[in-house]
């Protein structure tokens, strides 16, 4: 997921390079929203990790 984030990432900058305004914000929220759902998802397995070792 986080690959993807940062694929997204590169389209926008790549659009707005290029002056593709509406493009590049799109890819960026896209970005934005697939970064913090990875960042979720790593939180919690982090601790459910740290759980089920006890």
């Amino acid at each position: 997921m986080l690959h993807y984030s940062v694929v997204f990432l590169v389209i926008a900058l790549i659009a707005a390079l290029f002056g593709f305004g509406g493009i590049a914000s799109g890819a960026v929220e896209i970005a934005k929203i697939l970064f913090f759902i990875f960042a979720a998802i790593a939180i919690v397995s982090f601790v459910l990790g740290l759980v089920n070792k006890r």
